[in-house]
C-alpha cells in the first residue's frame, strides 16, 4: 500500500513538474520575443524562472530516486564484492535521508514565514509569491527522505535473499 501511494504521489508530481517546464518554454519563448520583436521583454521572466527550476527540481526528485535515475556513479562499484555493495548502497541511503532530513528541517520555517507574511519575489509589474517554492523544497525533501528509506529497506531485503539490488525503488 505505502508502495502504490509513493508511486502515484511521485508520478503526480511529475506530471506538475512536467507541465511546469512546459509551460516555462512558453514564458521563456515570449521574452525573447517581446525582446527582439518589440523590444519590450515580458515582465517578470527571471522570477518565474528561477521559482520554476527549484519547483521543478523538488517535484521531480522523488520519482528520480524511485526509478533509479540520480546519478551512480559505478565505475569503482562494479567492481566491488556483492556485500560492500549492499553496504556502500545502505550509506549512501542512509547519508541521502540526513541530507534530505537537514534541508527539509532548514526549510519549513522559511514555509510558514512565506506563508504568514505573503513573501513575494520581484519588484513593480510581478510578485511571485514564494510559497509554492518553499512548498516544493520541503514535500520533495520529504518524499525524497521517504524513498531513500524504502531504497534501504527493500535492499535489507534482498541482502537476505542474498541478492543485490539495483539502484531505484521501482523499475
Amino acid at each position: 500500500m505505502f508502495e502504490k501511494i509513493m508511486d502515484v504521489s511521485t508520478k503526480g508530481l511529475l506530471v506538475v513538474a512536467s507541465l511546469l517546464g512546459f509551460f516555462l518554454s512558453f514564458v521563456v519563448v515570449a521574452d525573447v520575443i517581446g525582446r527582439v520583436v518589440f523590444n519590450s521583454p515580458l515582465k517578470g521572466t527571471p522570477e518565474i524562472v528561477s521559482s520554476s527550476i527549484v519547483i521543478i527540481c523538488y517535484l521531480m526528485c522523488a520519482y528520480a530516486i524511485r526509478t533509479g535515475g540520480m546519478i551512480e556513479v559505478d565505475a569503482f562499484s562494479q567492481h566491488y564484492p556483492p556485500k560492500l555493495k549492499v553496504a556502500m548502497t545502505l550509506f549512501s541511503c542512509g547519508l541521502a535521508v540526513i541530507l534530505f532530513g537537514i534541508i527539509l528541517w532548514g526549510s519549513w520555517d522559511g514555509l510558514l514565514h512565506a506563508i504568514e507574511s505573503g513573501e513575494y519575489e520581484g519588484e513593480g509589474a510581478l510578485r511571485v509569491p514564494m510559497w509554492p517554492v518553499r512548498l516544493s523544497v520541503v514535500l520533495g525533501s520529504f518524499l525524497a527522505m521517504l524513498s531513500y528509506v524504502e531504497l534501504a529497506i527493500r535492499q535489507i531485503k534482498a541482502a537476505r535473499r542474498g541478492e543485490i539490488l539495483a539502484t531505484g525503488v521501482s523499475h
